[in-house]
């Protein structure tokens, strides 16, 4: 036999009777009994002593990692980033020293991960829901996450208030469903959510698939050149060749009942057939300032920046042309973090930028343990040495041979790992001020959702309306009240089309007026007395009693 070898499924070393398709089990010993347990006699109780079973049995039970708090429904595929080398028509070194965009031509491995947010990963994919879209690049300085969704925009500009949003839109803790009640609860309470609400309940809010929708950074960044001057910036994927497509509720609806993955199997085969999704990168940059000039901070998740003050500078394209092998291990492992950066990119004072950048490593840790950048979906496809020592499913150490096995710390003189030279200045901005705990200043909740609002095509803005009127049909009205009031901040014939399709009318004084009873429902039928609904559904009250009244009668067996 060979002394030396990896182990594993390729291993050439076979016991004897063994070949290449020999099944055996993660001890390597051969399994020459597959089908049945160790009983006493054929009918007997199973032994203790069943260890190929109880291996196999155990192994399962634990197959499934604690899966995402958001972000759990996803697929994905392999690909690569080519960079054009230049950021519009400029030098890409004007404004950025990080080589993954250096070089026009130079493709950079990437892994892409698309999903729905609130959900479990079983959840349909006609889900209303903003969708992530993740990308990792294995670019020549190691690992780079650009970490968003497919919407340019989030409904909160402060990392504290994550937690709430996700448990309002997450279902209701007793009963174990979605409730409108409880969203449009926390809704009217967020101003500053108007903007994205207008787009999550149009058509924008249910994307046709994941190919054919857009990509966004979200959160605002910085950019680093050679001399440690910066600029901040917003990425932006945009698709090419296969385009963009939105679904309509009732398109949704009609799609979930033939098949609630959808998506995943249209990203599968549209690779599988060649037929490979491209996007371009495109940033927009902006001097790293105060900015006195625009009615918005530029550093708000809930702000869009005027392309025309602004615009999209292209910087390369992207092309998914392979499916993964085994989706657990390429797709379900994958891990994701908004503070994966690389010499060049840096870190704005975005307040949910930084909360993100604790919060994703750190569930990852959770989720997948300790040493999960040691899986090969998530290592750095280049040279990678560390102190890091133990953890859960530790099955290597990151210090190469050269350098001393009992030196696990730095600074040392004894063969220990070093640092190396600084490649350029770091960025050095001003900071002054007191410690405080307040909102930002300005706010201006409300015009850049009117202006959406007034983007919108006609039928998506009836969808838009129908969604929202259909979802706040069974709330308190006195939410009905501040959601209406918001929508006219926005736009008063957005407020005024939610009012009417509420039937609220008007009081003398020219404020709102809330005549609720049983007769004011959606369209299919009865508001739910219990436990509300998914949101844009607009019969689910129907389709429990649907399922109780033609579900066919049978005999116990």
């Amino acid at each position: 036999m060979e002394e030396n070898g990896p182990g594993g499924a390729n291993d050439k070393r076979f016991a004897e009777d063994e070949n290449e398709t020999t099944l055996t089990n993660r001890q390597g010993h051969p399994i020459r009994n597959n089908q049945n347990v160790r009983t006493v006699g054929k009918r007997g109780p199973s032994t203790l002593e069943n260890y190929e079973f109880l291996e196999k049995i155990s192994h399962f039970d634990r197959e499934r990692v604690p899966e995402r708090v958001v972000h759990a429904r996803g697929a994905g595929a392999h690909g690569y980033f080519e960079t054009y080398g230049k950021v519009g028509d400029e030098p890409v070194e004007k404004y950025t020293r990080a080589k993954v965009f250096s070089g026009a031509g130079k493709k950079t491995p990437v892994l892409v991960r698309f999903s729905t947010v609130t959900h479990g990963n079983s959840s349909p994919e006609t889900a209303r829901d903003p969708r992530g879209f993740a990308v990792k690049f294995y670019t020549e300085d190691g690992n780079w996450d650009l970490v968003g969704n497919n919407l340019k925009i989030f409904f909160i500009r402060d990392a504290i208030k994550f937690p709430d949003l996700i448990h309002a839109f997450k279902p209701d803790p007793v009963t174990n469903i979605q409730d409108g009640e409880r969203i449009f609860d926390f809704i009217s309470n967020t101003p500053e959510a108007m903007h994205m609400i207008t787009f999550l309940f149009s058509p924008w809010g249910i994307p046709a698939n994941y190919r054919q929708m857009q990509g966004s950074g979200v959160n605002t960044y910085r950019w680093v050149n050679k001399d440690g001057e910066a600029v901040i910036v917003k990425y932006h994927w945009e698709p090419l060749k296969q385009g963009l497509k939105n679904l309509t509720q009732a398109e949704a609806n009609k799609i979930q009942a033939e098949n609630f993955s959808h998506a995943t199997q249209d990203l599968y085969q549209a690779i599988e057939e060649g037929n490979y999704p491209e996007w371009e990168l495109s940033v927009q940059i902006m001097e790293d300032k105060e900015h006195p000039e625009l009615d918005f901070d530029p550093l708000d998740d809930t702000k869009l920046w005027p392309i025309d003050k602004f615009p999209f500078l292209k910087v390369g394209k992207m092309v998914l042309n392979k499916n993964p092998e085994n989706y657990f291990n390429e797709i379900e492992q994958a891990a994701f973090g908004t503070g994966v950066l690389v010499d060049g990119l840096d870190f704005s004072d975005d307040k949910m930028l930084q909360g993100r950048t604790f919060s994703y490593s750190d569930t990852q840790r959770y989720r997948v343990g300790a040493n999960y950048l040691q899986l090969p979906v998530n290592a750095a496809k280049k040279h990678v040495a560390t102190n890091q020592e133990g953890g859960q499913m530790s099955y290597k150490v990151d210090r190469p041979e050269t350098a001393n096995p009992h030196i696990n710390y730095e600074p040392s003189t004894i063969d220990g790992l070093k640092e190396t030279s600084q490649r350029g200045d770091y960025y050095k901005p001003y900071v002054e001020g007191y410690l405080t705990r307040e909102s930002i200043e300005k706010k201006n909740d409300f015009q850049q959702a009117g202006e959406t609002y007034r983007q919108h095509e006609d039928w998506e803005r009836d969808d838009l309306i129908t969604n929202l009127v259909n979802t706040l049909k069974p709330c308190d009205p006195r939410i009905q009240q501040k959601m209406v009031d918001m929508f006219t901040e926005c736009d008063e014939d957005y407020g005024h089309r939610v009012a009417e399709g509420l039937k609220m009318g008007m009081n003398n004084d020219g404020s709102m007026n809330t005549e609720h009873s049983e007769e004011i429902a959606p369209t299919k039928g009865k508001l739910p007395k219990h436990g509300g609904s998914p949101i844009g559904s607009t019969g689910a009250a129907d389709a429990v009693r649907e399922a109780q009244d033609k579900g066919h009668d049978a005999e116990p067996y």
